[in-house]
Parts: C-alpha cells; sequence; structure tokens
C-alpha cells in the first residue's frame, strides 16, 4: 500500500521540489556503476554517508548533509523521490521556495541528529532523503490534515486504488516507523525508524510558524482540515484484477 498521487494542487511551479528530485536523481546516476563493485560501493558510502559513530568522535558533520542526497538502489529512490513529489509542493507553495529548503535541509539534518542520538556506536552507513522528506510528511500533516490521497493497494493479485484523508495514511505511516523503531536494533543496519520518525515530528514542529501565520485553528475551521482551494479531479482509474485464465 503506498501513494500515488494527492487532491490538492498548487498554486505555483514548486521550482524547489523539481529540483531536490533532479538534483537526487543526478547524484544516484553519478555512482550508480559502483553497484557492481561492493567493495568500492561501501568506501564510497564510508566517505559521505553518515556514520553515527564517526559524529560521536567530533568528525563528518558534512555527512549529515551529503547523505541525504545518496540512496542504495533504485527502489530506494524511487520511492523517497516519489513521496518528495505527492507532498513537497504544497508545503513549497505555502512556504516559498527558498524557505522550503531551508526546512526540507534543517529537517533532514535533524533526522539524522536523532539516528545518531540513537545508534551512537554504530559504523553502518546510512544514507537517504528518507529524513527529509519525513519532516514535510509532518508538516503536510499539519498543513491539510484531510486533503485527499489517492492509495494503490496491491494484495497478491489484487490491485485498486482507494482515496483516503492524509491523515489516516500519514498516522499510520508515523506509526511504522515509531513501532519499528521500538522493535529494531538501531545500531544494526536496515531502515533507520528513528530518522523517520524523528523527521516527521521535526516537520511538523518547524511548520507550526507556517500554521499559525495562516490563521492556525481558524484555518482548520475555515476548510475543516482540506486545502484551501478546489481539489484535483482525476478521471475515476480503476486498476484491473488479474482473473484466471479459463481451461478449455
Amino acid at each position: 500500500m503506498f501513494p500515488i498521487r494527492d487532491h490538492n494542487p498548487s498554486s505555483s511551479v514548486p521550482y524547489v521540489t523539481y529540483a531536490l528530485i533532479a538534483v537526487n536523481i543526478a547524484v544516484f546516476l553519478s555512482y550508480v556503476g559502483l553497484f557492481t563493485n561492493p567493495r568500492a560501493l561501501n568506501m564510497f558510502f564510508y566517505e559521505w554517508a553518515i556514520l553515527p559513530a564517526r559524529l560521536m568522535e567530533g568528525g563528518g558533520f558534512e555527512t549529515l548533509v551529503t547523505s541525504m542526497f545518496l540512496h542504495g538502489g533504485f527502489m530506494h529512490i524511487i520511492g523517497n523521490m516519489l513521496f518528495l513529489w505527492i507532498f513537497g509542493d504544497n508545503l513549497e507553495d505555502l512556504m516559498g521556495h527558498g524557505r522550503f529548503l531551508l526546512f526540507y535541509l534543517a529537517c533532514g539534518v535533524g533526522a539524522g541528529l536523532v539516528h545518531v542520538a540513537m545508534a551512537p556506536e554504530s559504523t553502518v552507513p546510512t544514507v537517504g532523503a528518507s529524513g527529509a522528506i519525513a519532516g514535510v510528511m509532518g508538516g503536510y500533516l499539519l498543513l491539510f490534515p484531510k486533503a485527499r490521497i489517492d492509495i494503490l493497494f496491491i494484495f497478491i493479485i489484487f490491485f485498486r486504488i482507494f482515496t483516503i484523508p492524509a491523515w489516516v495514511m500519514l498516522a499510520v505511516w508515523f506509526g511504522m516507523q515509531f513501532f519499528g523503531g521500538l522493535g529494531a536494533d538501531p545500531q544494526a543496519g536496515g531502515v533507520a525508524y528513528w530518522a523517520h520518525a524523528g523527521g516527521f515530528v521535526i516537520g511538523g514542529i518547524l511548520t507550526i510558524p507556517v500554521f499559525l501565520s495562516n490563521g492556525g485553528k481558524d484555518f482548520w475551521e475555515q476548510h475543516r482540515g482540506h486545502p484551501p482551494h478546489p481539489e484535483a479531479k482525476y478521471a475515476r482509474s480503476n486498476v484491473p484484477r488479474a482473473g484466471r485464465r479459463k481451461r478449455k
């Protein structure tokens, strides 16, 4: 189950969101050839990824930024860029281009620091834009809790698109990160759950000034949690279910 689009159009061109997606893809393509050479890839990640133990020793603070533009595979970057494309434009619309860029970077750095705090002795390289994008999602939840999100649900051979409120999808996602963090060893490799959960909370907190400047609770009450403009309309899209072939 994952989101494919929202019904919340932006009123301006999200140049920063598009630029961030382009930069992430360009950086990924610049080292994608290393995936055939695990030793060279590990050396590259050890140079530019977050290593909590190194930061605890007082070095490698630049990796809090560089790690945000590195990804561990095609599905990793595709998933992250999809989430950024869905949720980033609306925050950029309300924050403005420059402010949104600073917000994005601050969420990513904050998420990285949360990860370091939870796994201070880890020497496993941590890469990905997930912490920064989690911050974008946290801000989106505060501003547009009832914006409609289209979710593609896949279960074996069953494919169907459902439309649900943003707060449901984002609350479920945050819950998965939080409880995933409780059940995982933060010193080991795998998903950096606490970076995701931390970025989400940081994004929500950093969005409070924008929320208040737009009226705070009045902003919610005036639009009942929906976006303050007409929602995008999409043609009904039913993904057909695969059926069994009849035998003659």
